[in-house]
């Protein structure tokens, strides 16, 4: 749609696409989404099966029409399935984690992880089938002209949000892994300078015989408060 004003400009505003459902039926995909995303869990054992061709682009599209502010999209997202790399990237993120579990953990926090059994180790990086690197563009670049972003840090949360979901739906298991500092990773993936590393997301399907912490989720009383 363009503007009448101007036939060669994309007009500013165009109809919304919207159907409204009836109330039975949208507590029925309210109740049916719910169900779904109650199984989805953290998964730190891979079977090294290869994904399907265009599996995970499908899934970073659906993550890229998250809202950001300002329309600025400030995310890239870079998938790494080649060994090679993700040999690298492995070595790479058990440097920091080592140090992490060395030198800058709290009692607390120690006390916190030892229920879930995570270590410095993380062979997952190298044994999921694909990893997702996802960056937060601090700024756009327009040449050498530095262009305003807004919010970054929400958008890209409700970014991978969206992809979590959009994995899980899509019959994939992951593991959201943010090792700090993460300079690491834009060096390796050779990143412009105005993208900061967000977070790792291996992905893949389930080794056989993979298990889970068994945990305990707040119930709806806890998290949903009235006034």
């Amino acid at each position: 749609m363009f503007d009448p004003a101007d036939p060669h400009r994309p007009a500013r505003f165009v109809p919304l696409t919207h159907t409204r459902l009836t109330a039975a039926e949208s507590l029925r995909r309210a109740r049916e989404l719910r169900g779904e995303l109650a199984t989805r869990r953290s998964v730190r054992h891979f079977s090294r099966d290869p994904l399907p061709p265009g599996l995970l682009d499908e899934c970073i599209a659906t993550a890229a029409g998250a809202p950001s502010g300002a329309n600025k999209q400030p995310w890239s997202f870079v998938v790494v399935e080649d060994a090679p790399t993700k040999q690298l990237l492995r070595l790479a993120v058990e440097e920091e984690e080592r140090r992490f579990y060395r030198e800058r953990i709290t009692d607390a926090w120690r006390s916190d992880l030892e229920p879930l059994g995570t270590t410095w180790e993380k062979p997952f990086v190298e044994d999921a089938p694909a990893v997702i690197a996802v960056f937060r563009q601090t700024h756009g670049l327009e040449g050498d002209r530095r262009l305003p972003h807004y919010y970054t840090q929400e958008s890209v949360g409700i970014a991978v949000g969206f992809l979590l979901v959009a994995l899980h739906h899509a019959g994939l298991v992951a593991l959201t892994h943010t090792p700090a500092p993460m300079e690491f990773l834009e060096r390796l993936l050779q990143r412009p300078r105005n993208e900061r590393g967000f977070m790792l997301i291996p992905v893949g399907y389930p080794a056989e015989g993979c298990v889970v912490p068994n945990l305990v989720r707040k119930s709806l009383d806890e998290v949903r408060l009235r006034r």
